[in-house]
C-alpha cells in the first residue's frame, strides 16, 4: 500500500481552497453529435446538460458561441442539449437520444456540472467536440482522422474559454 499523501480526493476543491468556492466550471472535451449533418469536428456548446439525476443550465452560452467563432471562423458550431451516457451510443439509440431534444452526447458534462453546482451557485458551461455523428459512427476506419481533427479543433478554441471566463461577473481574489 502507498503512502497517504494526506489529502482527501473526495473533497470538493473548494474546501482546501475557499477562494474556488464560487469558481467557474468548464467541462470540456469530444462529444458524439446526434443530429444528422454533424460532422467531426463541429463544436457543441450546451444550453444544458441533462442525465437521468438532472438537468444543469449552462451561462453564458452566447459568449462562448461568439468567442469560439471568432477562435475557429469557419467551424460549425451546434447550441442545445447536452445529454450524458454511461457506454458509447450508436444506431438506433442516437436517434431516441435526439428524439428527447439533446443535440450531443458524451459521458462526463453531466455528471461534472452536477457535481460543480451542488457544492454552490457558480457559472458553468460545457464546449465538446463532435468526434463521430450518425453518418460518421466509431466503429469506421475514418474515426481515427475524425479523432484527431476533433483533438485540433479543441486544443485551438482554448482562448475562447479564456475571453468566457472573463466575461464572467466573479468576485476578484
Amino acid at each position: 500500500m502507498a503512502p497517504s499523501s494526506g489529502i482527501d480526493v473526495a473533497a470538493p476543491v473548494h474546501a482546501a481552497d475557499p477562494a474556488l468556492a464560487s469558481a467557474a466550471v468548464l467541462a470540456t472535451g469530444f462529444c458524439a453529435g446526434l443530429a444528422p449533418g454533424m460532422h467531426p469536428g463541429d463544436l457543441v456548446v450546451a444550453e444544458e446538460t441533462r442525465d437521468p439525476r438532472s438537468t444543469v443550465p449552462c451561462v453564458s452560452t452566447d459568449r462562448l458561441v461568439k468567442e469560439l467563432a471568432r477562435a475557429v471562423p469557419g467551424r460549425t458550431v451546434h447550441t442545445g442539449p447536452l445529454t450524458g451516457s454511461d457506454h458509447v451510443v450508436r444506431g438506433p439509440e442516437r436517434a431516441d437520444l435526439l428524439a428527447t431534444g439533446a443535440i450531443a452526447v458524451d459521458m462526463e458534462s453531466a455528471a461534472t456540472l452536477l457535481t460543480a453546482v451542488r457544492t454552490g451557485p457558480r457559472p458553468v458551461a460545457a464546449v465538446r467536440v463532435v468526434v463521430d455523428a450518425p453518418e460518421h459512427e466509431l466503429v469506421r476506419i475514418g474515426t481515427v482522422r475524425g479523432g484527431i481533427s476533433a483533438f485540433r479543433v479543441l486544443r485551438s478554441v482554448l482562448p475562447a474559454f479564456f475571453e468566457w471566463h472573463r466575461s464572467l461577473l466573479l468576485p476578484r481574489r
